[in-house]
C-alpha cells in the first residue's frame, strides 16, 4: 500500500480519538464545568449532529477545491475545534468547539476515502479504504483509553491539547505525503449533486444506515447488558470494550480484502454473519466466556461492513464521488443514532436486555434485503449498460 495512506490513517486516528474521547472524560468535564452528567452527555450528541450537518455543508464548500487542499483545510478546522475545546471556559463554548471539530469529520472521511481509492489499482481500492479506516478502529483501542488516562491524571483539557497535536502531525503528513497528481480536479457542486439522481447511490446510503444501525442497537447499551445480564464488573466491561475494539480492527481489514474480491456477495455474507451473531448473543450474554467470544466475533463482523459500504458508494458515484462519499459518512452516523433510538424504544417497551440483540438482528436482515435488492438491480441494468457501450463503439 502507498505511503500516503499512512497520513490518511493518522488523520483518521486523530479524528476517531476526539470523537470518542469525551465519553471517558464525562465525569471530569461535568465536574469542572459544573454541569450534570446528562448535560455533559449532550456533547456526544452535539458532535454526532455536527457530523451529520457538517458533512454536506463542507462537501459543498470544498466541491471546487483539489482534494488534497480540501483535506488540508479540513484538518485545519479539526485543529481549531480541538484547541477551542482545550481552552473552553464554560459548557456553551465547549459545545460550540465540539461542533466545530465535528465539521471536519464527515468530509475528511468522505474525501479521504476517494483519495485512498485513487492511490491504488481498482482491485485494491476497498483494502485502501480499509487501511485508512484502521486509524479509526485503533482510536477506539489505543487513542481513547490513552486519552482518558491522560485526562483523568492531568485534566481533560490536556487530553484535547494532545489531540490537537495529533491534528498538527496529521496536517503535516497530508501536506508532505498525499500527492496532487492523483486528483481528478474539481467537479463542482452541480456535477456532484447530479450523481445523486442515481437510485443506486441512495440504495447504497440506505444500506449504510441499516447495515451499521443494527450494530448500535446493542452497542449503545452494551454496558448494562454485560453488567446486568452477564454479571461483568465495570472493569470487566472495559476489558470487553477493548476486546470489541480489537475485533473492529481485524474486521476492518478483513472487510476490505473481501470487498476487493467480491463486493456485494461479501457484504451480504457479512450481514448474515451479523444477524447470526446477534441471535447467538441472546444466549451467550448470560455467561462470561461465551459472551466475550461473541463480542469479539461481533466486533469483527461489525466493522467488516465499513469498507464495502464505503466502496459501494464510491463505485456508484464514480463520476463525482466527493459528495456521495461524504454523505455516506453521515449515513453511518444516522445509523448510529437510529440504532440507539430503536434500542432505547425497545427497552422502554419492556423488551428484556438479553432480547435486545433480536432487534439488532432484525435490522441486519433489513439491510441484507436492501443489499440483495441493489445487487438484483445491478444484474438487471448490466445488459442495458453493455448494449449502450456496444452502440457507442459501433458509432
Amino acid at each position: 500500500m502507498p505511503i500516503p495512506l499512512l497520513a490518511l490513517a493518522i488523520s483518521a486516528f486523530a479524528i476517531g480519538t476526539t470523537e470518542f474521547l469525551i465519553m471517558g472524560l464525562l465525569p471530569d468535564v461535568a465536574r469542572d464545568l459544573n454541569v450534570t452528567i446528562p448535560a455533559a452527555g449532550l456533547l456526544v450528541t452535539g458532535y454526532a449532529l455536527g457530523v451529520a450537518a457538517g458533512a454536506p455543508l463542507l462537501a459543498a464548500l470544498t466541491s471546487r477545491m483539489p482534494r488534497k487542499l480540501a483535506l488540508q483545510l479540513l484538518m485545519g478546522v479539526f485543529i481549531v475545534g480541538n484547541v477551542m475545546c482545550a481552552v473552553a471556559s464554560n459548557y456553551s463554548l465547549l459545545m460550540v468547539a465540539r461542533v466545530v471539530a465535528s465539521f471536519a469529520h464527515g468530509s475528511f472521511f468522505g474525501i479521504g476515502a476517494v483519495v485512498a481509492a485513487s492511490l491504488v489499482p481498482q482491485e485494491k481500492r476497498a483494502s485502501a479504504i480499509a487501511l485508512m479506516f484502521t486509524g479509526l478502529t485503533l482510536a477506539t483501542v489505543l487513542g481513547v483509553p490513552f486519552g482518558t488516562a491522560i485526562g483523568q491524571q492531568f485534566g481533560w483539557r490536556v487530553a484535547f491539547w494532545i489531540v490537537s497535536g495529533f491534528g498538527v502531525i496529521s496536517l503535516i503528513g497530508v501536506t508532505a505525503l498525499v500527492p496532487n497528481h492523483h486528483d481528478s480536479g474539481p467537479a463542482g457542486l452541480g456535477h456532484e449533486v447530479r450523481v445523486l439522481r442515481d437510485p443506486q447511490v441512495w440504495l447504497a446510503l440506505g444500506m449504510t444506515v441499516l447495515g451499521f444501525g443494527g450494530v448500535f442497537v446493542v452497542f449503545t447499551y452494551i454496558a448494562p447488558i454485560l453488567e446486568q445480564v452477564g454479571g461483568f464488573s465495570p472493569r470487566g466491561v472495559t476489558l470487553m470494550l477493548v476486546l470489541f475494539g480489537v475485533g473492529l480492527t481485524l474486521g476492518n481489514t478483513l472487510g476490505g480484502k473481501l470487498a476487493d474480491r467480491a463486493l456485494m456477495p461479501s457484504l451480504m455474507g457479512i450481514l448474515v454473519m451479523l444477524a447470526v451473531v446477534m441471535a447467538i448473543f441472546t444466549k451467550t450474554s448470560h455467561a462470561m466466556w461465551p459472551a466475550a467470544i461473541t463480542v469479539f466475533v461481533w466486533g469483527i463482523a461489525a466493522f467488516a461492513t465499513v469498507p464495502p459500504l464505503q466502496m459501494r458508494v464510491v463505485a456508484k458515484a464514480a463520476a463525482a464521488p466527493n459528495l456521495a462519499s461524504t454523505l455516506n459518512i453521515g449515513a453511518f452516523n444516522v445509523g448510529n443514532a437510529m440504532g440507539a433510538w430503536m434500542g432505547g424504544l425497545a427497552i422502554a417497551h419492556d423488551v428484556p436486555l438479553d432480547s435486545l440483540p433480536w432487534v439488532a438482528a432484525a435490522v441486519s436482515v433489513a439491510a441484507l434485503a436492501l443489499t440483495w435488492a441493489a445487487a438484483r438491480l445491478d444484474t438487471r441494468n448490466a445488459p442495458v449498460r453493455h448494449a449502450s457501450v456496444a452502440a457507442r463503439q459501433n458509432t
